[in-house]
């Protein structure tokens, strides 16, 4: 039995080992401390270039790469596609300990837009040599929303919110019927009675103009379906507002 008890020892404390230094790996990979400024970035009228700064906070260089999205919404859904009109420069990237490096992203057709074009960028943080190879580093990846505005200065959301089921579940949804996006922050639903339920403390997400974004609705929230008319208190692009959700 000693014997048995021994060698389960020898083989488990190897694995055991290498799985420690593995998870040390992954928290030194993921405190690297990349920083990314603005979080959001709007191109003015006639504007061709705008820039990204990286900041990498870490005691090791940081890796990556930056990919430009088409940035769409199908089925209540956000939807990417690889960009041709708006570049990345510098694609590949290599941020030094406690430095910054700025990306300019430019735009190949820089001619006024009937409708606001969006777009993501996507900034992968990625292993370098052996690390890559092993598995064991960790990925992480940042997604900033690019916006250009339409040649209408006066364009705006225009949003009509309802509640649906489906496949047995609940969702609201956003339809944006107006020429720009909506930057929706936290949200609450509120009955006339005075039940409420918050769906979110912070930014809930984006409803593109012209496009449906929908979010499925935790079991809790159906307490509120039969105590009458649904309200939605969110804010709209940083300002408050309020409008009855239609439930289908």
């Amino acid at each position: 039995m000693i014997d048995r008890v021994r060698r389960l020892a020898a083989t488990l404390v190897p694995a055991l080992l290498i799985l420690l230094l593995a998870s040390l790996a992954m928290g030194t990979a993921s405190a690297a401390n990349l920083q990314i400024s603005p979080v959001s970035i709007s191109f003015r009228a006639g504007q061709t270039a705008a820039g990204v700064t990286l900041q990498n906070l870490g005691e090791q260089p940081l890796h990556g790469q930056v990919r430009v999205f088409v940035w769409d919404q199908k089925d209540g859904e956000d939807v990417l596609a690889p960009a041709t009109d708006v570049v990345a420069s510098p694609p590949i990237m290599e941020v030094a300990p406690n430095s910054t490096q700025t990306v300019r992203l430019v735009r190949r057709n820089p001619a006024p837009a009937r409708g606001e074009q969006t777009y993501r960028i996507l900034i992968d943080e990625i292993p370098k040599g052996d690390a890559a190879a092993s598995g064991v580093a960790i990925r992480l990846q940042y997604s900033v929303p690019v916006f250009v505005p339409p040649a209408d200065e006066a364009a705006a959301p225009q949003l009509a919110w309802s509640i649906k089921r489906q496949d047995g579940a609940w969702f609201l949804e956003a339809r944006n019927d107006g020429a720009l996006h909506a930057q929706l922050g936290a949200t609450t639903l509120r009955t006339q009675n005075g039940k409420e339920f918050q769906l979110s403390k912070g930014l809930l997400g984006y409803a593109l103009p012209g496009r449906t974004r929908r979010w499925r609705l935790p079991d809790g929230a159906t307490v509120l379906f039969g105590a009458g008319a649904v309200s939605v208190h969110t804010t709209v692009n940083a300002q408050a507002a309020q409008a009855v959700a239609r439930l289908d």
